[in-house]
């Protein structure tokens, strides 16, 4: 059988497990962010998509990683504190994770392993790399840092 999204699990900001099975049926985001990054604004982006279509099966989930520029230095608590202070985020928040290397978090190894980057390459490639999941838990694509939140709109609404 084909591994899902439902498989996995991971911490929150908070350090407590969340059990990915609690996302059954829904069309997730999924997100590695930081917050002294140039593409740190879009948070707002991520929450407004959030805000749009959360009544209709999305859930946004943010990943911080500090593997890319060392722009990821706070620990959870600094980073829940800097995302609500300048973005306000309502969406999961989750504690702090390798995205890419020997510790690459089993989540992100199985969205690389189902969407690969351009010329099939696995890797992360920088801070907000982001991951559209359908409501099966099925990875349908990858987006580049440089996608505008924005832009990923019309693919959500296709599938919600």
């Amino acid at each position: 059988m084909t591994k899902t999204i439902y498989t996995f699990g991971a911490n929150n900001y908070k350090n407590e497990a969340v059990d990915f099975t609690q996302y059954k049926g829904k069309t997730l985001l999924i997100v590695n962010t930081a917050s002294a990054c140039g593409f740190t604004p879009q948070y707002a982006g991520l929450e407004d998509l959030y805000k749009k279509y959360k009544d209709k099966g999305l859930e946004v989930l943010a990943f911080p990683c500090n593997q890319f520029g060392k722009q990821e230095k706070g620990d959870n608590t600094e980073i829940k504190q800097f995302c609500d202070l300048n973005f306000n985020i309502s969406f999961d928040l989750f504690s702090k994770i390798d995205v890419n290397g020997d510790n690459t978090h089993p989540l992100f190894e199985h969205l690389k392993n189902e969407a690969p980057g351009i010329l099939g390459s696995k890797g992360i490639k920088w801070n907000f790399t982001k991951f559209l999941v359908n409501n099966q838990g099925k990875v349908i694509k990858r987006y580049s840092p440089r996608t505008k939140p924005a832009d990923i709109d019309s693919d959500i609404a296709a599938i919600l």
